[in-house]
């Protein structure tokens, strides 16, 4: 009697790239339990108009500067207490959460869309459009981001679309450098030179081969560039250059707070906190993202 013994092949099971990005991520600590306080920001800032106890604009005239609620002669109907004009600061500050990452992503975004297409188009043409692309961008560079920001709001004035547009501005060069440099890491390399001689015109070579690969440092630079936009926009509206009151925005709500940082020093704290923790929390996030994406920083560890 023959006995048949069958060779069972056994095939190696590699983790999904999002497993394995979940996996990267959850590695840090401190970026896991940033994201979870900047996505409790974020659900405010979306449903505000539900949170918040009262309307962010009303005046209470007979509350004007009340203590927060666990201090003397605080009312637990205004938790983080009143400013100079008897509003609600926590209303304000929910509300304020949705004008300031309102701004921070429209800014990266209209920064991003056209640095990626401008890094791209220095990348691929090097001869005729990358000096002139690069130049632009390094004459830009030679002003702070913030002072540019200020320039380009006293030529167009205050506002809030006005805002998003100087910090946009602002912010424009990092994308382009970033986008060029990691594109001709790409564009040398094989399957960039099998798609060109299967035929793949210089558009499909530029956002369907090389970009995808390109997205890794951007999405990076895009969440760092959030907390930038952030303090931008409480800084252009602490100088009252930004959002322009009655709308609650952080720094419009720390420029207002300044006369009485010594008398009620909770209107100024309240504003000053929530920028610090929101700033924070999208930093430690942003370098989860960088460990997690980057595979160099994979390898070494």
């Amino acid at each position: 009697m023959t006995t048949s013994v069958q060779a069972v092949e056994t095939v190696p099971s590699f983790p999904s790239p999002l497993k394995e990005f979940w996996q990267s991520f959850s590695a840090n600590k401190g970026a896991l339990v940033a994201s979870f306080i900047f996505l409790f920001i974020l659900f405010c800032a979306l449903f505000a108009d539900v949170i918040a106890p009262h309307s962010p604009i009303e005046q209470y005239r007979d509350h004007m500067l009340t203590p927060p609620s666990w201090a003397k002669d605080g009312l637990q109907t205004y938790l983080l207490g009143t400013d100079e004009l008897g509003r609600d600061i926590l209303s304000r500050l929910i509300h304020g959460a949705r004008v300031s990452l309102m701004i921070a992503f429209m800014s990266v975004v209209m920064s991003m869309i056209p640095g990626v297409v401008l890094g791209l188009l220095a990348a691929f043409f090097q001869r005729y459009l990358s000096p002139a692309i690069m130049r632009l961008m390094d004459i830009m560079l030679a002003l702070p981001s913030l002072l540019l920001a200020i320039c380009i709001i006293t030529i167009l004035g205050p506002g809030l679309i006005n805002t998003m547009i100087a910090i946009a501005i602002g912010t424009l060069p990092s994308y382009v450098r970033l986008t060029r440099a990691a594109a001709m890491a790409e564009i040398n390399k094989e399957y960039v030179t099998a798609s060109r001689v299967a035929g793949a015109g210089t558009l499909r070579l530029m956002f369907v081969t090389v970009l995808p690969n390109c997205m890794a440092p951007l999405i990076v630079n895009a969440t760092l560039g959030f907390s930038s936009a952030v303090l931008e926009a409480a800084a252009l509206g602490f100088l009252g250059l930004g959002v322009q009151p009655p709308t609650p925005e952080w720094g419009t709500m720390l420029s207002a707070a300044r006369d009485y940082i010594e008398r009620a020093p909770w209107v100024v704290t309240m504003p000053g906190l929530t920028i610090l923790v929101s700033v924070l929390s999208i930093n430690l996030m942003g370098d989860g993202l960088r460990d997690a994406l980057d595979p160099r920083l994979k390898r070494a560890a």
